[in-house]
């Protein structure tokens, strides 16, 4: 399985498992099952509703009313559910895949909204589907459709096989798509138990962003997998330097003292 380097906040670079294409595939084709599912739920309740509404202005601004209410869930479903869980779709949960920050933190939600709006495979999928049928009846048009399509959907397959295998949207979004199911990965959440007498060492660490402690947890797990100690050591120094410390302790003990502390004080 191929890795992903990505350059955190503080100039280092650490490594995420990228996933096969065929459980990004197959992520996406469980999604496609559950919008599917929602679709024709969502058409029986639509006929259910018509069925009872008399014809008339009022009537029809109804049934629009209730159209545009059953559409939006199909279209912002990508989009919600990366927000609200975390980075992952129904199918990216199941198949252990999620959206991150290039950098390794959480993608904000401009991020999550440039990705969903340049769904482009998705898109272009659906229009080819749309058209196809179309295409002799119509002629000329509907061919250049067909074929910018094509064309587009073959450029997001020819970028999701490159180095950070991103599709156009990720591109634009500076977002990238990790393993979760990998051992050593790095974990969900930045949050660690601290006792209630813990006294915390160095109160600078709140001066620094919600991605630099993101970035910050994933330099500490990167490095304890690999046992690499040149990279907590450059993380330490640039924090040393950022915020004015200094400390005789070892590189990776700071870097763990600078994270309980932070846990501390964001909870107190």
């Amino acid at each position: 399985m191929s890795t992903i380097k990505v350059a955190t906040n503080f100039n280092i670079d650490i490594e995420f498992m990228a996933p096969p294409f065929y459980r990004r595939l197959v992520a996406w084709v469980i999604d496609l099952v559950v919008l599917i599912f929602y679709v024709v739920v969502a058409s029986n309740f639509r006929r259910w509703i018509f069925d009872d509404l008399n014809a008339g202005e009022d009537s029809a601004m109804i049934a629009w009313a209730v159209s545009m209410m059953l559409v939006l869930p199909f279209l912002l479903y990508h989009v919600v559910l990366e927000i609200t869980m975390n980075g992952q779709s129904i199918g990216k949960k199941i198949m252990g895949i999620k959206v991150v920050s290039e950098n390794g933190s959480r993608p904000s939600i401009s991020q999550f909204i440039i990705r969903w709006l340049i769904r482009t495979s998705d898109y272009m999928i659906i229009m080819i589907i749309i058209f196809l049928p179309y295409a002799f009846a119509f002629g000329p048009i509907v061919y250049w459709s067909i074929g910018g399509a094509f064309a587009l959907l073959i450029i997001d397959l020819v970028l999701v096989n490159t180095k950070k295998q991103q599709r156009l949207g990720d591109i634009l979004a500076h977002t990238v798509l990790i393993d979760t199911k990998q051992k050593g990965k790095i974990t969900d959440t930045v949050f660690l138990e601290v006792e209630e007498t813990y006294i915390p060492h160095y109160p600078e660490i709140m001066r620094l962003s919600d991605r630099d402690i993101n970035s910050l947890k994933g330099i500490i797990d990167t490095a304890r997998k690999h046992k690499d100690h040149n990279m907590a050591f450059m993380a330490a120094e640039k924090i040393k330097a950022h915020l004015n410390i200094a400390t005789n302790l070892e590189p990776e003990e700071f870097l763990e003292v600078l994270l309980k502390d932070y846990n501390y004080l964001s909870a107190n």
